[in-house]
């Protein structure tokens, strides 16, 4: 959360010419409803199931560029799909820049806590693993304008081998 996986996903997409989709908007978008109302009404679960089969069918699509929720990473079946689907990139960013980049969005439902700080370091311990595991890049996004990003992600995957 709080990476730049919206705006650098765009800004990526504008760049390869390519549309740009992201799962949680996608899932909005045919339900009808927010995340954080998907999330009190069928929980967790239900939303990752829901997150699941928006990514499996995103991942069947040629040239797009894709940008998950965090938490996509922590279902296998994702993994695998977003590994099948193309080349991923990790935007890493400390938990010191999550914070304040999420401080005022109320559209988070995991950050609902007394302590968000200490739930996106949970959440960053767990889910890193993952991250790394798939990824054919982990950019770092912290303290970076979100076009230097881009940049650097264009000339890092210039750089790897076909797959």
């Amino acid at each position: 959360m709080g990476a730049g996986k919206s705006t650098i996903g765009r800004l990526l997409a504008k760049e390869l010419r390519l549309p740009f989709k992201d799962s949680d908007k996608e899932i909005e978008l045919r339900t009808g409803a927010n995340i954080p109302w998907i999330f009190d009404k069928e929980g967790e679960l239900g939303f990752r199931d829901r997150e699941q089969a928006m990514i499996a069918e995103l991942c069947g699509c040629d040239g797009v560029v894709l940008a998950t929720g965090g938490g996509a990473v922590m279902r296998e079946e994702n993994r695998r799909a977003l590994h099948a689907g193309g080349r991923v990139v990790y935007l890493h960013a400390s938990v010191e820049q999550q914070v304040g980049r999420t401080a005022r969005d109320r559209n988070r439902p995991l950050l609902r806590t007394a302590n968000p700080e200490k739930t996106l370091r949970d959440l960053l311990t767990l889910r890193d693993p993952f991250y790394r595991e798939i990824a054919d890049l982990v950019v770092e996004t912290d303290e970076r304008p979100p076009r230097m990003v881009v940049l650097d992600i264009l000339e890092r995957l210039a750089q790897l081998p076909p797959r």
